[in-house]
């Protein structure tokens, strides 16, 4: 095999990789469900093809859903996803917060979604990190990383927020920052400027929480 043939095989498991971990991630950060903890069985099998720096903290949090009891885990959901508005897996938030602006960015992800044919529900918001991570798994791969890129600052800041509360979901963060880029220039400091400032109309900002050391982590 000729070196042009293994670069490209290396790039379409390397891309594989990546939808596969965008599909178990999409499943293991939605509303847990009976259904879901029967399927962890199956997750945990796909998890385990995957290479170490997926496998292993994909591996963490189906073990911690698989060991937990349903209305634990659905509380403990609500809890951290509900409640707190620095956990929010709507994406835009981060970028516009409640503002006027927000209506803008969610029309680009439903322009992206209905180029590809997907249509959402009424009460769905195209930008809930499950709904984009699914779509970029199964749909548009090149659109959906590509809004994963521009709200790049959105999904670290989430990530860094679940580590700093000791959430289990972290987990599901840190298998999605493996597949982008590592941070730097522009997106490292928008990161850091959200980290003090909060999103846009928010009165009070991220409180510290070791920024500094999380954002060594990705350079």
């Amino acid at each position: 095999m000729n070196r042009l043939v293994r670069n490209r095989v290396a790039r379409k498991v390397a891309t594989d990789n990546h939808a596969l971990v965008y599909r178990i991630a999409a499943l293991l950060l939605d509303y847990p469900t009976a259904e879901l903890l029967a399927e962890l069985p199956v997750l945990r099998a796909a998890a385990r093809s995957l290479p170490a720096q997926f496998r292993d903290p994909l591996g963490r949090l189906i073990d911690h859903l698989a060991t937990g009891d349903l209305q634990e885990l659905a509380a403990q959901y609500v809890e951290t996803f509900d409640h707190r508005r620095r956990h929010c897996l709507y994406l835009t938030y981060y970028s516009y917060g409640d503002t006027r602006r927000r209506g803008v960015a969610l029309v680009q992800f439903k322009q992206a979604y209905r180029a590809h044919g997907l249509e959402l529900g009424a009460q769905e918001l195209p930008d809930h990190l499950c709904v984009l991570l699914e779509f970029t798994a199964t749909g548009d791969r090149e659109a959906g990383v590509r809004l994963l890129l521009e709200h790049r600052a959105g999904v670290e800041l989430l990530r860094l927020a679940l580590l700093d509360s000791g959430s289990p979901y972290a987990d599901a963060l840190i298998a999605i920052s493996a597949t982008l880029p590592p941070l730097s220039g522009p997106d490292r400091e928008a990161v850091l400027r959200l980290a003090a400032e909060g999103p846009p109309g928010e009165e009070v900002g991220l409180e510290p929480y070791g920024t500094a050391e999380y954002m060594e982590m990705r350079t």
